[in-house]
Order: structure tokens, then C-alpha cells, then sequence
């Protein structure tokens, strides 16, 4: 065999490993685990960091505002330096749409050591608890919410004794490009994260989706959220992993009615979007950078090549290698196109968006070592070891 056949062979063995062994990662079916309504129903803290996001509210805190909760909840809006009017427009909203009570403050600048949404998130966060909360819900600006939204999920931590409930917002799929790659986004993250272990008690595999994250107070305060995770870019993984080290029962699945509203019309906004923290993923680590590319490639890229190279070159068994590898990734690749409701012919083109996301894996070490690295509007952080430790 070929040295390109022994490639394609090594790459349809990782798909046949990662269809079988990788906690069925593939499938769309987690969604909220089977509830019951309690008869006294825990009161509730709404914690919603907002920077600069007069242009999604209006589609998203009036879904907050209307929740449908028999218990006690409020909601904790948190201006972190905006300069677009969020906190006016969020109070305007308030008083417009009624609802839920609505407190909104600011903290100022956020110290070192701290990004500014978890500086944010502290601020709500001690806010909330003069009210004695018995849950948390951490939620973007960006999130828009059913109005049986905070009930199912209280149900759910209440029926299945999470400290941690988590869904993955329906993210917002109108633009070709997100098409694109919007779906291919959540499918890798569920291929690093599978949501079958993430609930399982003893498994090590943990991981949230922090646009909507609803959180036990007590389990808070054990994992010392956020201060623990303060200065974490990917603070929803962190604050998972946390609340999972101190004992914590967590749950992530993927949302029916919880969407984000917020657009990525263009490439740009979703290369921005994902190189802001691919290299923090990455722990800042040059040999960690070097094997994600290589194992991309193989894993991705490989299957297309060595079928054309196969097939024009005569090589049989490249050619075979690379062709049914290519099948298997397309057809895992099939349930999130459903789960987004987007064509099924976008899934043979997945090897080309995951060239897209090693471009930008690539770009965010670059930036990263400009001096550029984990940007965000207006805020660039530095790395973990380079904070002080405040004890």
C-alpha cells in the first residue's frame, strides 16, 4: 500500500472510533431529561451580563421579562462599560414590557485578573444573593428564552438532582456563512465534549454552554464561582468543571427554545468569533496548537484528499480509504444539519469548514502572540500565567 493509503486508512480508523467510542457524540437526541414540578417551587436569580448589546436586547430581555415561573424570580442585569445605552434601553424595556423585576447596576471596570463578563457576573451575582436564592440562571444578553423556560429547567435540576443545568442555545443560522459553519461549531464542540458523559456521575468529562446555565446557589458557593474562574476566556467549561471538582452533578444539552439572537452575517464576525478563544482552548500551548492542526488534518482533510488523489492516481485502496472515511463523517455530521433544520447537502462539505476552523485555530496562536490574542469587545486578557494569584 501507498504511503497515501496508509493514511486514508489511519484517518477512516479515527472515524471508526469516534463514531463508536466517542460517546456517540454525533447524536442530537439530549435534550432536558425527564421532569416533574415540584409543589413548592425554589425562587430564582436571573444574573445577565451585558457589554454593549443595545442591539440584541430588544429580542432577548423581553423573553426574560415574561417568564412563566409559579416561584419567586427576578432578574440581575449587569452593565459591564457599555457605551451604546444598554443600561437606559434595558430599563426602558422593563418598563415597557413589565414582567419579572428587573434590577440593573454596573460594577466599573473589572480589576486584573478578572474578564470583564465575569467581573460582571460577580457583581449580579452578589447582588443576588441579598435575596437569598435558592438557584442561579446565568444568561447572555443574546439569549432569547420560551416563556416555560426557567420552569423546565428548574424542573429538571429538581427532578434529576443537578447542581448544574445547562442547554446549548439555538444558535442563529440565516447567513450563507453561517450555514456554514454556525452547525459544524456545535458539532465539534459536542465531539470534544460529549453530552453523554458530561451528565454522568464519575465520568471527568465537563463542559456548559454559557448562554444558559442554571446553577444551584449552594454549588456556587462551594466552587467559588466565579472568583475560581475568574480570569477563564472559556469561562462556561470552567465554571462546569469547577462546580463537577467540588461534587457537583451537572447536565448539558442541547436547547429546543432557547435561542441566540445575535447575528454573524459575515465570515469575519465568526472568525472573530471562535479565534477570540481557540488558542485559550489550546492552554496557550505551542505543541498542543501543532498536534490539533495535525489531527485535523488527518482526521478532516485527509478523507477528500486521498479519494481524488486515489481515484486520478489509480490507487484502489486510498481511494477506498479516504471515500468511506469521508462517508462516515458525513453521516455523523447529518443530525446537527436536522437538529439546525439546514439541507443535508452541506454535510459532504464538512472537511472544507473544518479548514476553516484550523485557519482560525491558527489565527488565534498568531494573534495571540501579537499581543492580540482573546479580543473582545475592546478588552483584550491576557493569558492564565500571567495573572497574579490573588489567593
Amino acid at each position: 500500500m501507498s504511503a497515501i493509503a496508509w493514511t486514508a486508512a489511519g484517518s477512516l480508523a479515527a472515524w471508526l472510533w469516534l463514531l463508536l467510542c466517542q460517546g456517540f457524540f454525533w447524536r442530537t437526541d439530549i435534550r432536558l431529561p425527564p421532569r416533574s414540578e415540584p409543589d413548592d417551587w425554589p425562587s430564582v436569580c436571573v444574573v445577565v451580563p451585558a457589554r454593549d448589546e443595545a442591539a440584541v436586547l430588544p429580542a432577548s430581555l423581553p423573553s426574560l421579562l415574561a417568564q412563566d415561573y409559579p416561584g419567586r424570580a427576578e432578574i440581575f442585569l449587569v452593565d459591564d462599560g457599555s457605551s451604546d445605552g444598554t443600561a437606559e434601553l434595558a430599563r426602558e424595556l422593563a418598563r415597557r414590557h413589565g414582567g419579572l423585576p428587573l434590577t440593573v447596576d454596573s460594577p466599573g471596570e473589572p480589576p486584573a485578573g478578572w474578564t470583564g463578563k465575569l467581573w460582571a457576573v460577580r457583581h449580579g451575582i452578589t447582588l443576588a444573593r441579598a435575596r437569598g436564592p435558592e438557584f442561579l440562571l446565568l444568561t447572555d444578553a443574546d439569549i432569547a428564552h420560551a416563556p416555560n423556560s426557567l420552569r423546565t429547567l428548574v424542573a429538571a435540576a429538581h427532578t434529576g438532582g443537578f447542581d448544574l443545568v445547562s442547554q446549548m442555545a439555538r444558535l442563529r443560522v440565516e447567513s450563507l456563512w453561517e450555514r456554514l459553519v454556525v452547525p459544524a461549531f456545535v458539532y465539534f464542540f459536542s465531539q470534544l465534549y460529549p453530552f453523554r458523559r458530561i451528565g454522568r456521575k464519575g465520568a471527568r468529562t465537563a463542559a456548559a454552554a454559557g448562554g444558559c446555565v442554571l446553577l444551584r446557589a449552594d454549588a456556587a458557593e462551594r466552587a467559588r464561582i466565579p472568583d475560581a474562574i475568574r480570569h477563564a476566556v472559556i469561562d462556561d467549561v470552567a465554571l462546569a468543571r469547577a462546580v463537577k471538582g467540588t461534587g457537583g452533578h451537572i447536565w448539558l444539552g442541547l436547547a429546543e427554545r432557547v435561542d441566540s439572537v445575535r447575528p454573524y452575517p459575515r465570515l469575519g464576525d465568526l472568525w472573530r468569533m471562535v479565534s477570540r478563544s481557540a488558542y485559550a482552548q489550546l492552554r496557550h500551548n505551542p505543541l498542543l496548537l501543532a498536534g490539533t492542526v495535525a489531527g485535523l488534518a488527518l482526521v478532516y482533510l485527509v478523507p477528500p484528499v486521498a479519494l481524488v488523489a486515489g481515484a486520478v492516481g489509480g490507487d484502489t485502496p486510498a481511494a477506498v480509504g479516504g471515500g468511506l472515511a469521508w462517508l462516515v463523517m458525513t453521516g455523523t455530521y447529518v443530525p446537527m444539519l436536522r437538529y439546525y433544520r439546514r439541507p443535508l447537502w452541506l454535510a459532504p462539505l464538512l472537511p472544507f469548514t473544518a479548514f476553516l476552523y484550523l485557519l482560525m485555530t491558527v489565527d488565534s496562536a498568531v494573534q495571540h502572540y501579537r499581543g492580540r490574542g482573546a479580543a473582545w469587545k475592546g478588552r483584550t486578557y491576557t493569558r492564565p500565567d500571567a495573572v497574579p494569584d490573588e489567593g
